[in-house]
């Protein structure tokens, strides 16, 4: 059980969490996390998505007040963008955590091969060996 001083700290955490606990989330994510600079048009993440300008939006305002992505406008295009990259490292662990719970669903782990490339020294090895299985 958490310490009083402690609590804060878990419960931030917890809603770190709870903020990524939509599939569309971990996409829109993932997508960011992909890009070089970190970064993605509103419009890009549409595309990718298939998920309506409405839901979309709403999914971003939840990551937003998480502070895990930040916006920015650029001319009439808005963008957004991961807050640290430290968040593409986290998004890399645990793809490498569900790759390893996919041995032996080849039909998933083909599907997992065509999510987009995730930056991260660390999980990478563990990404390598599980596609390797």
């Amino acid at each position: 059980m958490p310490t009083r001083s402690t609590e804060p700290l878990y419960r931030i955490k917890a809603d770190l969490f709870k903020s990524l606990a939509h599939p569309t989330r971990i996409q829109v994510l993932e997508v960011l996390a992909a890009d070089p600079e970190h970064r993605a048009a509103v419009g890009h993440l549409l595309e990718v998505t298939g998920a309506e300008a409405s839901q979309l939006s709403q999914h971003l305002a939840v990551l937003k007040r998480a502070g895990v992505v930040a916006s920015g406008r650029t001319g009439n295009h808005v963008q957004y963008q991961l807050t640290a990259p430290v968040v593409a490292e986290l998004l890399t662990t645990a793809r490498a955590f569900l790759l390893t719970r996919l041995t032996g669903a080849a039909d998933q782990l083909d599907a997992a091969a065509e999510l987009p490339p995730l930056p991260g020294a660390s999980a990478q090895a563990l990404l390598d060996a599980a596609a390797r299985r």
